[in-house]
C-alpha cells in the first residue's frame, strides 16, 4: 500500500505525515579580520637589545678562545731577543719586529721536515682505513641480518669505553714479537684500532636513519650488497664520513703519547719532535711557536674543506 496507514476504526487509508522539510542552512556571519597587531617600540628596542647582548657574549668567548692561537703566531713571527724583553702584543706598536726567520729555520731543518713527513705517512694511511672499515662495518650492522649482530654491536659500544692506556703493554709485546714494534705502522695500526669503534658506531646509526625502501629497491633490481654500499650508501653518508674524517685525522695529528712509545727514532711525528725541541731548548720559544703553527696549518685546512659537511652531519639529528 505504499506508505499509507489504515485506520481499523474507520477503514480509511490515512496518509503519512508530513515529514518537515529542512530549511537552507544560513551563512554563519564572520568576525572582520582584524589588522595584525604590530610590536611595540619597547619591544623591538628590547629584542634588538638582546640579541645584541648575545652577539657581544658569543664574541668575546670567540676572542677568548683564539687569543692563545693569535699569541702563538706573533711570538713566531718575532726574534728571540724581542720575546725575551716585551710581549707579543708589542708587535702592534713595532711592525719592524716582524721576521720570517724562525720559519726559514723550522723549514731549513732536516729533522723537522723529516717529522712533518712522519706524520703525514702515519695519519692519511689510519685516517682512510678507519673512515673505509668503520663505513662497511657500520653498514653491515644497520642493514644486513646476521647471527650475533646485536652481540657485536653491544661489544663495540663497550669498546669505545675502552681507555689507550690498557693497551700499551700488551700491544707492545704483540708488535715486538711479529717485528713491527718502533715504525709507522705501529702505530697506524694502533690508530686504526682505536679508531675504528667510535667509527662503526656513527657509521652505523647514520646509516639507519636512511630509509629502508631505498635499499630494497635496489635489492630487487639486482644490485649486491657492494654496489649498494659504494653507490647508494656511500654518497647518502657522506656528511658521516666527512665528519668521521675530520675527527680521526685531528686525533691522529694531534697524538703524542702513542706516537712517543710505539714510533721509532726515524719515524716520530710532529708532536714528537716538538716535545723534544723543548726539552732540550726550553728558552728557545720562537722556535718551538714556529713550529707549532705549523703543525696546525694542515689540521686547519682539513677542517675548513670539509665545514660543510660537518656542521650538516651535526644538525642532520634535528632535522629528521
Amino acid at each position: 500500500m505504499g506508505n499509507e496507514t489504515y485506520a481499523p476504526a474507520s477503514g480509511k487509508h490515512l496518509a503519512p505525515p508530513a515529514q518537515p522539510t529542512a530549511s537552507p542552512a544560513q551563512p554563519t556571519p564572520t568576525a572582520p579580520a582584524q589588522p595584525a597587531k604590530k610590536p611595540s617600540l619597547g619591544y623591538r628596542i628590547q629584542r634588538a637589545l638582546s640579541h645584541s647582548v648575545v652577539n657581544v657574549i658569543l664574541l668575546l668567548v670567540g676572542a677568548m678562545w683564539l687569543l692563545p692561537t693569535v699569541g702563538l703566531f706573533f711570538q713566531s713571527v718575532r726574534s728571540p731577543q724581542d720575546n725575551a724583553q716585551t710581549g707579543w702584543w708589542n708587535i702592534f706598536a713595532k711592525p719592524a719586529q716582524f721576521t720570517w726567520e724562525n720559519y726559514q729555520s723550522i723549514l731549513g731543518s732536516q729533522s723537522m721536515v723529516q717529522s712533518l713527513i712522519n706524520t703525514v705517512l702515519i695519519v692519511v694511511p689510519s685516517t682512510l682505513l678507519v673512515v673505509l672499515l668503520g663505513a662497511m662495518a657500520g653498514y653491515a650492522l644497520a642493514w644486513i641480518e646476521f647471527p650475533g649482530r646485536t652481540a657485536v654491536l653491544v661489544m663495540i659500544v663497550a669498546l669505545m669505553a675502552v681507555p689507550l692506556q690498557v693497551a700499551f703493554i700488551p700491544l707492545a709485546q704483540l708488535f715486538g714479537a711479529i717485528g713491527i714494534f718502533g715504525t709507522r705502522l705501529a702505530v697506524i695500526l694502533f690508530h686504526t684500532a682505536f679508531g675504528l669503534p667510535f667509527a662503526i658506531f656513527l657509521m652505523r646509526n647514520y646509516f639507519r636513519a636512511i630509509s629502508e625502501e631505498t635499499f630494497e629497491a635496489a635489492r630487487l633490481d639486482g644490485a649486491s650488497e657492494w654496489r649498494i654500499f659504494f653507490q647508494i650508501a656511500l654518497p647518502l653518508g657522506m656528511p658521516a664520513l666527512a665528519s668521521l674524517t675530520i675527527f680521526q685525522f685531528l686525533w691522529s695529528w694531534n697524538d703524542m703519547l702513542v706516537a712517543l712509545i710505539f714510533a721509532g727514532p726515524n719515524d716520530k711525528p710532529i708532536t714528537v719532535a716538538l716535545a723534544e725541541q723543548l726539552r732540550l731548548f726550553s728558552a728557545n720559544i720562537d722556535l718551538l711557536a714556529a713550529g707549532a703553527f705549523i703543525s696546525m696549518v694542515i689540521p686547519l685546512v682539513v677542517f675548513f674543506a670539509g665545514q660543510k659537511y660537518f656542521v650538516s652531519a651535526l644538525l642532520q639529528g634535528s632535522t629528521k
